[in-house]
């Protein structure tokens, strides 16, 4: 991290899911004894994990297409796929020099990140952990939920920063204090779900199988949502687009929440309008 940086810089770059603290000791982060994957919001200012990352300003947004929960029942477990609404806008192609991303509004959900040094030297390494919060009323039907790499989080969901508002306010940590800052972890209703194959249930399933809506039966009958048949055209332009289109270039979706965005645009171009610069040089990513 780059002590003169400007706070309201905004800069996108890879890190590890699961936080190590600066003040881990080990020569090897795998040597935790503890999953830091998620970070509860009511006890995130007490734990030492991530109390004094917190402190420190270091925040950040961690960018998925949506996440998954589980509905247990008696015939199993049902997968739920839970994202932002979506618009029409979402399967509009987007015309040579657009500035405007149109495609599929991506979840923009808190997280403290922090910066761990091998005591032997070596590399930096970022990680992060995603906050959570109790669950939104919205989704209460689903009892006792898990989101997928989150083991032990029931009743909880991640916290959702909703509007550019919201982001601007939890990235700046120079303007915006702690205690201000946490204010803004809180449930959110502005969220639609549908459920999906349990062909998501193997982490080995990487298709869009994995996020396409799927009917429950006559009692329990999902009828279509604007929001799910967005996702049915986004599906359908993304396998029948253009003759080079490749398998990797398909939504990818893992044990962890995903920080790959949608496919209709480059990862360059979508940095450069996350951010709302133009020609951000690739240095810059290095920074946090």
């Amino acid at each position: 991290v780059q002590k003169d940086a400007d706070s309201s810089e905004r800069v996108l770059m890879d890190m590890r899911w699961g936080l190590v603290p600066s003040w881990f000791k080990k020569d090897d982060p795998s040597k935790m004894q503890f999953n830091t994957s998620n970070c509860r919001s009511d006890t995130m200012l007490k734990k030492s994990s991530y109390k004094g990352a917190l402190l420190k300003g270091k925040r950040c947004v961690v960018l998925a297409d949506g996440f998954y929960e589980w509905q247990q029942h008696s015939a199993g477990k049902q997968p739920y796929f839970i994202y932002f609404p979506q618009t029409k806008d979402a399967v509009a192609e987007g015309k040579e020099g657009d500035e405007e991303w149109r495609g599929w509004r991506l979840l923009t959900m808190a997280g403290i990140f922090d910066c761990w040094e091998p005591p032997a030297g070596g590399e930096m390494l970022y990680t992060y952990t995603i906050i959570t919060v109790d669950a939104s009323k919205d989704v209460s039907f689903i009892h006792h939920r898990q989101v997928r790499a989150g083991k032990g989080t029931a009743g909880q969901m991640p916290a959702i920063l909703d509007g550019d508002e919201a982001i601007r306010k939890w990235l700046d940590f120079a303007e915006v204090p702690t205690q201000e800052a946490v204010k803004l972890i809180q449930p959110t209703e502005n969220i639609v779900f549908h459920p999906v194959s349990t062909f998501v249930n193997s982490v080995r399933n990487n298709a869009p199988e994995c996020l396409a809506p799927i009917e429950l039966g006559a009692k329990k009958e999902v009828k279509a949502t604007p929001s799910s048949k967005v996702m049915l055209g986004w599906l359908k332009n993304s396998q029948e687009g253009s003759p080079q289109k490749k398998e990797n270039d398909l939504p990818r979706w893992t044990s962890q929440f995903i920080h790959s965005p949608s496919p209709k645009k480059t990862s360059a171009d979508i940095l450069q309008q996350w951010l709302g610069k133009e020609g951000e040089p690739a240095a810059k990513k290095r920074k946090a």
